[in-house]
């Protein structure tokens, strides 16, 4: 698994961009000169009254709801002119308003260079009012990540117990288990913390069996997979690739 992996990103690099506006003041004044804004301050205006708190706050709001827009918009237009180059795109969180876009491109090494004259005919194009931050090439540590987890024997014995199941067991049965206490105990149906801590357990014994039906289909052609096997289930360790 993880060779068939190395091979298949040999040749792809990972690019991170973060973009943020070079004056964010002079975007802020921009934008509260927009219609509805403009709209909202005449409205409370011709009340012919103070304008409190809550007003300031209602304000305060559309202007982030607008500079969120408008950055939404920026950033469309820098996703679209950079896709041509990349197999993936990975989206991260923006730290605030002035950032525009924090995100991360699976692209072929090859086309590094046409990556960054496409940053540098948008920076033309915006006439200086964005600052480009990239960072690469790098592992592609965004798109491929190897995951390795020990399996408690414990937590897999509990999980048994919670879903009532047998030693011996599919995931079929596992699945039916977890379909018929999720539908008596899940929260929209009987209410109360109770039910809601019976639920998320059951959930989580759900998910912790699927692990070790997942590292054990590895030691085993079985369809049936049987957990009275203590020392199997001690030295059992589940090794993913998130992508």
């Amino acid at each position: 698994m993880i060779v068939d992996t190395l091979n298949k990103i040999e040749h792809l690099t990972e690019i991170d961009l973060v973009v943020t506006w070079a004056d964010f003041s002079a975007v802020i004044k921009e934008v509260a000169v927009h219609q509805d804004i403009v709209a909202m301050k005449e409205a409370i205006l011709n009340r012919g009254e103070a304008i409190s708190q809550i007003d300031q706050v209602k304000i305060g709001m559309l202007l982030e709801e607008k500079i969120k827009e408008k950055n939404k918009a920026v950033e469309l237009d820098i996703l679209n002119a950079l896709s041509a180059f990349s197999k993936d795109i990975k989206m991260h969180e923006v730290m605030n308003d002035q950032m525009i876009t924090n995100s991360a491109y699976l692209i072929n090494r090859n086309n590094k260079e046409k990556f960054e004259q496409t940053l540098d005919r948008l920076d033309e194009e915006y006439s200086g009012m964005l600052n480009f931050k990239m960072v690469g090439p790098l592992p592609c540590y965004s798109f491929y990540t190897i995951e390795v987890k020990e399996l408690n024997p414990e937590h897999v014995s509990q999980a048994k117990k919670e879903l009532g199941l047998s030693e011996t067991t599919s995931e079929a049965e596992i699945k039916k288990a977890y379909q018929e206490k999720a539908k008596e105990f899940h929260p929209d149906v009987n209410q109360g913390s109770g039910n809601i801590d019976h639920f998320n357990r059951i959930k989580k014994a759900y998910q912790t069996l699927l692990e070790y039906l997942e590292a054990a289909s590895f030691c085993s052609n079985e369809h049936v997979i049987s957990m009275s096997n203590k020392k199997a289930i001690e030295n059992l360790i589940l090794v993913k690739i998130k992508e």
